[in-house]
């Protein structure tokens, strides 16, 4: 997989270039001359970072009997009940 390396004017400059040199491998993005930021295709980035094709709200998602029991508090905001008489 090739390597692509942009200065981040050029980055400015051209971020189309950088998004077609990232369909064939990872595109670093300098910053005074020193690597900064790395421009990847998503699923480049889902496969290195171990993702398995689940959601936000699959990873978030709680069987019952988890062990875990969240009860948010009450909001104390100085409110009286409405008079309905």
């Amino acid at each position: 997989m090739p390597q692509t390396i942009m200065s981040s004017r050029a980055f400015n400059q051209d971020l189309a270039g950088a998004k077609r040199a990232a369909k064939h491998g990872p595109v670093v993005v300098t910053d005074r001359g020193e690597p900064a930021y790395v421009l990847m295709q998503y699923d480049a980035y889902r496969r290195l970072a171990g993702v398995k094709g689940q959601s936000l709200a699959d990873m978030l998602h709680q069987d019952e009997g988890s062990g875990f029991d969240f009860e948010p508090p009450k909001a104390r905001l100085g409110l009286r009940p409405a008079d309905l008489s």
